[in-house]
């Protein structure tokens, strides 16, 4: 299960969409808080998320995830991709960092690397 959180409704829209065409199931929330207080996230496997949101941005959503020990792999979208944030991000153990609009074969890549050893979708 790939959650992909996401402010803008087009975006996650779109990015789920494509994530199942690839055969994945996907769980889709407009924010972090709402990501953070589902009751699927023990099914979550890899998230996609966007950086800035209003109230808590993917990069605090990142280290709250830290923070519990998850060990979720998460990849990051945005619309302002800044360097200092890819750095900050990577070193961090983020598995991608890609600027909107991404390439469906990059970020799917980044995906796969991210399930690495889990099994792939029938």
């Amino acid at each position: 299960m790939i959650a992909i959180i996401d402010d803008d409704d087009s975006v996650r829209v779109a990015t789920e969409s494509l994530v199942r065409s690839f055969g994945f199931k996907t769980s889709a929330f407009a924010s972090p808080e709402a990501f953070l207080a589902s009751s699927r996230m023990a099914e979550i496997h890899c998230v996609i998320t966007d950086v800035q949101m209003p109230d808590m941005s993917g990069i605090e959503l990142f280290d709250v995830l830290r923070a519990r020990g998850t060990g979720l792999p998460v990849i990051f979208i945005t619309s302002f991709p800044e360097e200092r944030v890819r750095r900050r991000v990577e070193e961090a153990g983020a598995v991608g960092f890609l600027a909107k609009p991404f390439d469906a074969d990059t970020i799917m890549g980044f995906v796969f690397e991210a399930l690495k050893g889990q099994p792939r979708p029938h």
